[in-house]
């Protein structure tokens, strides 16, 4: 059997630890053959790809990033993509592909699946934690240790000028980021996309924190939080080729609220894509090597339209449209945990 295998979308620490999953077992249990498509689908319509072997995936599971590169680019997005797609991969005889990807590399994956195009398996990948049938996805642990380091050294600055120190971590639509280096790092305050904010309550709470004699204090903001209706002005983000808009910055616009209202020094951080980046932790290498040997089973097995999945401590396939139907948001359990140790 030979399997393509390419990664779509932001990179994320633990692509490559799901890849060499994906050709070792490959290699040595099933004896397929793995074609690695360069620059997510870009590889299939642009005939850009290499055959993966156990020698040379030599030493990359501690590097971050992913050694095939990735784009947002899909098949639908061009004029005779999907025939393109569906010639390459007769012309390399390969039976399926595992795609690894986000909410939107995985929508497009269910999509060919469903118009016949491909057969695909896919993996859940992405920082954000967003995608639904699975409790995590990797890359998120790392991107946690990450702010959370952050925000353990914005603590000792904060508390050496008696300032209000703001950072700002990824998290469009979902706050999982925010709420759980929040938690870990002892912030004073968290805003998160699923609970809107008041900037007048949020000044306030400071005021009052203040005034009780703590002069210091770090503010944990995801990228996509939201004010409440009416209650402060947003400029409106612009819009990438893909249609995504651009955030990041919102820390920015609060911060001169925050000043403005209290009359508090406010310094910003913004983490950015320093999130993404770097070696993957443990927790994440462990996680996409359990979901890159799943996805391989899965294929031998022709689950196709599935996806692997972490569920209760366990590696499982569930459908792609289970998956990619609705965002996974933080629970209303989590953050009533969470708000006992924010102001």
């Amino acid at each position: 059997m030979n399997i393509g295998i390419l990664t779509g979308g932001g990179d994320c620490p633990g692509l490559n630890a799901v890849i060499r999953a994906v050709v070792r077992k490959a290699e040595k249990h099933y004896g397929s053959t793995v074609f690695g498509f360069h620059d997510g689908w870009k590889g299939i319509l642009d005939e850009r790809y290499e055959k993966l072997t156990i020698e040379r995936m030599r030493g990359t599971l501690p590097r971050g990033g992913t050694i095939l590169g990735t784009t947002r680019d899909h098949p639908y997005m061009f004029e005779g993509g999907t025939d393109t797609v569906t010639r390459v991969l007769a012309d390399l005889d390969i039976d399926s592909v595992i795609v690894v990807g986000g909410e939107g590399t995985l929508s497009c994956a269910l999509q060919l699946q469903n118009d016949g195009v491909a057969n695909v398996i896919g993996v859940p990948k992405t920082i954000d934690n967003d995608i639904g049938a699975t409790e995590m996805t990797f890359g998120f642990s790392t991107a946690v240790d990450i702010a959370t380091e952050a925000i353990d050294r914005l603590h000792t600055t904060a508390e050496s000028h008696d300032r209000i120190m703001i950072a700002e971590v990824m998290g469009r639509h979902v706050g999982h980021i925010a709420a759980w280096a929040g938690m870990a790092g002892g912030a004073t305050m968290v805003l998160i996309p699923e609970e809107k904010f008041n900037i007048k309550n949020v000044a306030e709470s400071l005021i009052r924190r203040h005034d009780a004699g703590r002069y210091a204090s770090v503010v944990v903001i995801a990228e996509g939080a939201l004010p409440e209706e009416g209650t402060m002005e947003l400029r409106e983000p612009t819009v990438d080729q893909y249609g995504h808009q651009r955030l990041g910055g919102i820390s920015n616009i609060i911060a001169e609220e925050i000043e403005k209202r209290t009359g508090f020094e406010t310094r910003v951080t913004v983490l950015g894509h320093v999130q993404r980046g770097g070696s993957p932790n443990p927790f994440d290498r462990v996680l996409g090597t359990r979901l890159g040997v799943a996805a391989i089973d899965a294929a031998h097995n022709r689950k196709y339209g599935e996806m692997v999945a972490l569920q209760n401590g366990d590696i499982v396939t569930v459908s792609l449209e289970k998956a990619v139907g609705s965002l996974k948001t933080v629970s209303s359990e989590f953050w009533d945990t969470a708000k006992n140790f924010f102001a």
